[in-house]
């Protein structure tokens, strides 16, 4: 499912229009992304959380050349499955 089909499936099941389900999706992502731009995660009990994860910096190599790179540390975005998402999806 993508953007467009999820705010078709919201604006089905609330009544609202198109416009104002488009609207209510880009917010919440806009508030997710503003969230764990903070370093703060996001909880939605039962479906699950976003959360900020530390990646270690590493060594890789170009696979082209074989020259050794250094892969400096970064801060991912995650997402931990809810007991009832992970049950949903299991049944």
């Amino acid at each position: 499912m993508n953007k467009s089909e999820l705010v078709e499936n919201i604006a089905k099941k609330t009544g609202l229009s198109l416009k104002d389900a488009n609207a209510s999706v880009s917010a919440f992502m806009g508030i997710i992304k503003e969230s764990l731009g903070n370093g703060d995660p996001v909880v939605l009990v039962g479906f699950g959380s976003f959360v900020v994860r530390d990646r270690a910096a590493r060594t890789g190599h170009n696979p082209r050349t074989g020259e050794t790179l250094n892969i400096p540390a970064v801060k991912v975005p995650a997402f931990r499955p809810g007991k009832s998402l992970k049950d949903a999806v299991n049944k």
